[in-house]
């Protein structure tokens, strides 16, 4: 199979995610070494988990699949442009190349928020539009401090 045929797969799961009723028109699959090893569209609705996108779900089957938290040796497939959340997943899964579909700016013209949040980040705490406060740092600290002491750490 070709990056084009695995990009239509994410696609199908799009459609076939969205035309049954199980969130938005977004899809993914995952590659090993030639093989999709997992599959997502948006359920984001249909489990009323906002964190249930495309590229999330994909990802977790993925680890599930593989029985690990890091996936070094896939590529991921998804019809759009990922959203802060999914990008920040796929860096935290380790995942080396990513395609996509659709743009950020296309989601944005259908109603999603991606390009809003993508706005947010950069800017100072204090000048987004979700009110941030610092609370108790020196007492969330002890359990940073002893993560850092902690022989048998699994580091991710």
């Amino acid at each position: 199979m070709t990056p084009d045929d695995y990009m239509r797969a994410a696609i199908q799961e799009a459609e076939a995610g969205m035309r049954g009723g199980r969130g938005g028109p977004f899809g993914c699959v995952i590659v090993r070494r030639g093989e999709v090893i997992a599959r997502g569209s948006n359920q984001v609705t249909s489990t009323n988990d906002p964190t249930a996108h495309a590229e999330v779900t994909a990802i977790r089957a993925a680890c599930r699949t593989l029985g690990t938290f890091s996936l070094p040796d896939c590529e991921l497939y998804t019809s759009c442009e990922p959203c802060p959340m999914c990008l920040a997943a796929t860096y935290w899964a380790r995942i080396p190349k990513l395609y996509y579909g659709n743009t950020r700016a296309d989601a944005a013209a259908i109603g999603f928020d991606d390009d809003f949040i993508y706005q947010q980040i950069p800017l100072p705490p204090e000048q987004r539009s979700l009110q941030m406060l610092p609370l108790l740092r020196d007492e969330a600290q002890v359990a940073f401090r002893e993560w850092q002491n902690k022989a048998d750490k699994v580091r991710y």
